[in-house]
């Protein structure tokens, strides 16, 4: 049996699906998958055990390819060759994790026989299904919806824990961390930015937070992010009175993940480090504003989403004329009690 899954990004999201990933292929062992995924996420599944073929859409590079007459073509044969490989195969089953019109899109043109997904999704993606699940429950988290397809595929072995294959990044992680850290003390990363400005929990407050954790917890705090959030580390740290360590820009996704496994705590906003985190076996505190931590909070027990619970959160916008109470409302205080090393 040959199968295809679809889901594109984010990271987050991608992390949230590979309990279904597990569960499917418990059901079907024999079978052959193959994940089509966004180049941003790729990281994730890149030699993962259960899947056999790992198709990546460079989507975002082929777009901008097309606006410049130079590199019109070349995005243009990039797009063929990409479409050529998905449709290579002919697939049993086609899973429609996305629900959106990219992903509707690639379901449309993917040779399979069964495509499945649910009903109702946005961007009308449903159209190009032929089996339709029931749409989903909104309020359910984003984890036990995708084990739902496993479900309805069949799965009865079915798990929210799911393996990441970091064991190599798990080990220079671990070396990397002794050498910065020969006392032992205890490690906390701090991840500080998230795509959405009202995520955002004030740099002063992250700031205040890792002074008060290497005070008072003798803590090693690694601020951490991409090659993008490096700047917004450094203003907190140029903020801070102690010292920590800027790790921005400085890991794989799957090293990231690795050094969520050897912390203490991993502070973060609503972001896909924060899922990564969560699966890697990482205890985290997690600080939400205008999403639902129900809806996508880290999942599995020991982990904390904090929130203010104010009338209008949550409110799922990316702009704010509340001037972001929901998140400057989380005191240095309450995390720092929800943080304790002791």
């Amino acid at each position: 049996m040959k199968i295809l899954f679809i889901k594109l990004s984010a990271i987050g999201d991608v992390v949230q699906t590979l309990p279904a990933l597990e569960a499917i292929r418990r059901t079907y062992p024999d079978s052959e998958i193959t994940w089509v995924v966004e180049a941003a996420a790729a990281g994730i599944l890149e030699g993962h055990p259960l899947i056999d073929r790992l198709l990546i859409s460079r989507r975002k590079t082929w777009l901008r390819m097309l606006k410049s007459p130079r590199t019109f073509q070349k995005g243009i044969n990039n797009i063929a060759a990409f479409l050529r490989e998905l449709r290579s195969t002919s697939y049993d089953i086609a899973i429609d994790f996305q629900g959106l019109l990219k992903s509707g899109m690639l379901m449309g043109l993917a040779r399979s026989r069964r495509k499945i997904g649910f009903d109702k999704t946005r961007e009308l993606s449903y159209l190009f299904l032929n089996e339709r699940l029931p749409a989903y429950d909104i309020e359910k988290h984003a984890l036990e919806r995708y084990l739902d397809v496993a479900r309805y595929l069949g799965a009865s072995d079915v798990s929210p824990v799911c393996t990441l294959p970091i064991e190599r990044e798990v080990a220079a992680i671990r070396t990397k961390l002794d050498n910065l850290n020969p006392q032992k003390r205890p490690v906390v990363a701090m991840n500080p930015v998230a795509r959405w400005q009202t995520k955002l929990w004030p740099e002063q407050s992250f700031a205040e937070l890792a002074d008060r954790l290497i005070r008072e917890q003798h803590a090693l705090v690694i601020f951490t992010g991409s090659p993008d959030d490096r700047p917004v580390n450094d203003r907190i740290l140029a903020m801070m009175k102690e010292t920590a360590v800027n790790w921005a820009g400085e890991t794989t996704l799957k090293e990231l993940a690795a050094l969520a496994s050897l912390t203490d705590r991993f502070i973060t906003t609503d972001t896909g480090p924060m899922h990564l985190a969560a699966a890697a076996g990482a205890r985290v505190v997690a600080l939400f504003g205008p999403t639902a931590p129900w809806r996508t909070g880290p999942y599995g027990q020991g982990n904390i989403s904090l929130r203010t619970g104010i009338a209008c959160s949550p409110c799922f916008k990316r702009q704010c004329d509340q001037r972001f109470v929901c998140m400057a409302g989380i005191t240095v205080d309450e995390v720092m009690r929800q943080a304790a090393l002791k």
